[in-house]
C-alpha cells in the first residue's frame, strides 16, 4: 500500500477569520462542519477536490508568529502572473500580503505570500511545474 496525501489539519486562534481567509483568498468552501474542540470542526476544499485533498480548521490554537525569513506555506497555484498581482493587491489592501509578487528561477516561478489570521504563511504562484499552466512548462 502506498500512503496519499488526503488533509492538512490546522489548531487556529480564531476559526471564523481563518475559514473567512481561506475561502476569501484560496477559493475554498466549507463543505463539512460539526461540533468539536469546545466550538466546531470545519472542513474545507476547493471546489471539487472534496474527497481528494482538505483543510481540517479546528480553533484552540496559537498564532505561528513566523519569522520573516521562514518560508513555511501553504502553496497554491494560479493562471497567470497578473492573478498573482492581483491577488497580492488584495492583500497589500487586507494588510496580510508579507512577501511581495517576485520573480525566481524554475522552478520556483512568480510568486507572493500572504499570512492567514493563524499566522501561518500561503504562497500564490504562477510559472512552477505544479497546479494550473505547468502542463505547458518544460519537464523538471
Amino acid at each position: 500500500m502506498r500512503p496519499t496525501l488526503t488533509h492538512l489539519a490546522l489548531h487556529v486562534p480564531d476559526l471564523d477569520a481563518c475559514v473567512e481567509f481561506y475561502a476569501d483568498f484560496c477559493g475554498m468552501r466549507v463543505f463539512h462542519e460539526r461540533p468539536g474542540k469546545g466550538s466546531r470542526i470545519v472542513w474545507m476544499a476547493e471546489p471539487g477536490k472534496e474527497r481528494t485533498f482538505i483543510f481540517v480548521i479546528m480553533p484552540g490554537g496559537t498564532d505561528r508568529a513566523l519569522a520573516e525569513n521562514d518560508y513555511s506555506h501553504f502553496g497554491f497555484a494560479l493562471s497567470s502572473r497578473s492573478e498573482v498581482d492581483a491577488l497580492a493587491a488584495r492583500a497589500r489592501q487586507a494588510g496580510c500580503l508579507i512577501w511581495e509578487p517576485r520573480d525566481e528561477p524554475y522552478p520556483v516561478g512568480y510568486y507572493c505570500g500572504l499570512r492567514d489570521p493563524a499566522g501561518n504563511y500561503v504562497e500564490f504562484s504562477y510559472g512552477q511545474p505544479l497546479g494550473p499552466g505547468a502542463e505547458e512548462l518544460p519537464s523538471p
